[in-house]
């Protein structure tokens, strides 16, 4: 069994981006909102949509499946955006949509299994079990975290 601590417990917004199912930590949610029209940023990475104004707030906007690499987004009417509080910073997330939101256990968290250094497992905190479906537990503050959402990514000059 491997000695990665299994992240707290506690209540999880499921989303799915593709055939998969994810889980994010609630108390990060600020709100979910449909998907709609983004500034463009130039020279941004590819995955980075744009920003919103969000109320005042310019916010970063991922589409998480381009960030983490699945097939290509798809945007249709159940495509959301997940607005979280990360850190003091709000960003906003693409899925293609939101499912429920799941209390887990201790005994329904397993640790992120070791797949070598082929496979970068930083961003999963954990695999959860609900009923016989697997959720990807993600790590939103390392994903988010890295280094292009740092100060000096192309965001930081438009916000």
């Amino acid at each position: 069994m491997s000695s990665t601590p299994a992240p707290n417990t506690g209540e999880f917004l499921t989303f799915t981006l593709g055939e998969e199912h994810y889980g994010v930590d609630i108390l990060k949610v600020q709100e979910i909102r449909g998907y709609d029209s983004v500034t463009r940023v130039p020279d941004a990475p590819e995955y980075i949509k744009g920003v919103i104004n969000l109320r005042g707030t310019i916010v970063p906007v991922i589409d998480l499946r381009l960030k983490l690499r699945l097939r290509e987004a798809r945007y249709d009417s159940f495509t959301v955006m997940i607005v979280l509080n990360v850190e003091d910073r709000v960003v906003g997330i693409v899925v293609d949509g939101v499912s429920d939101v799941v209390p887990l256990s201790e005994e329904q968290i397993r640790p992120t299994p070791e797949f070598g250094a082929a496979v970068d497992t930083r961003f999963i905190c954990g695999i959860g079990t609900v009923d016989d479906q697997m959720l990807i537990l993600l790590d939103i503050e390392t994903l988010l975290d890295s280094a292009d959402l740092g100060p000096e990514s192309p965001l930081e000059a438009v916000a």
